[in-house]
């Protein structure tokens, strides 16, 4: 593994563990008064955050991506709060700068390490010439 895609699997992982910690401190500890009780909390907040662990562990790049779709939810979340209780405000940026860096780090080492492994798609381009040569040479 290069080098560059090494630092941004770390900013991954690390903002991944982080965003995990602070949205169990925040929702268990931090809240002053509980609105929902401690299982509908843990499956809508933390359930969701712990589907992609063992692929971010792993390293594994096609994780990386889809948890990029994870963590919109969590962006969404950050913005409705921040915007909604003021209160909560400082916990909605600490979340949102959580989930930048991690998607920023997912993003960037998905397509660094796809390229490295050879997982890039093909150019458009590429594939119809490959099939144009396909069924020319069937014709003949």
């Amino acid at each position: 593994m290069m080098p560059k895609t090494r630092q941004y699997r770390y900013l991954a992982l690390i903002s991944y563990l982080l965003l995990l910690s602070w949205i169990t401190v925040w929702q268990f500890l931090l809240v002053d008064e509980r609105i929902y009780s401690t299982l509908f909390v843990t499956i809508i907040y933390i359930l969701p955050l712990i589907l992609p662990l063992r692929g971010l562990i792993a390293g594994k790049p096609y994780t990386h991506a889809w948890a990029n779709f994870i963590v919109l939810f969590y962006v969404i979340h950050g913005f409705t709060v921040a915007y909604a209780v003021p209160a909560e405000r400082i916990h909605a940026i600490i979340e949102l700068v959580l989930c930048s860096s991690m998607f920023t780090g997912c993003c960037v080492y998905a397509r660094l390490r796809g390229r490295e492994l050879g997982l890039g798609l093909q150019k458009l381009k590429d594939v119809m010439e490959e099939e144009k040569a396909t069924f020319e040479g069937d014709k003949k």
